[in-house]
């Protein structure tokens, strides 16, 4: 099963999206963090009231975690579900075999 054509195309789909959200995930992450730590003018710059920059920003974390789990979410159901269960029943027919 490995060596099919399909499950290779999964695996490159699935890698297609989850390398790219990964590495820009962390980037943004270690940005809010260096920022936190280095450029603590820009943190503290106050947007209305007490709210600042820093809030705001460890805010938009929680945010785009739940953005891109949401994004993965869709994006596994109309990319790769189809390919896994074609995959599946493929193995279920042959283990019954």
């Amino acid at each position: 099963m490995h060596a099919s054509d399909e499950f290779k195309q999964l695996k490159k789909t699935y890698m297609g999206f989850v390398v790219p959200m990964t590495v820009g995930f962390m980037v943004w992450y270690l940005l809010y963090v260096l920022c936190s730590n280095y450029a603590p003018g820009l943190m503290n710059t106050k947007v209305f009231g007490n709210v600042n920059i820093a809030l705001l920003w460890g805010l938009l974390q929680f945010i785009t975690t739940f953005g891109i789990a949401f994004w993965y979410a869709r994006f596994s159901a109309k990319n790769m579900d189809p390919i896994a269960d074609a995959l599946n029943e493929a193995y279920e027919k042959e283990a019954n075999a």
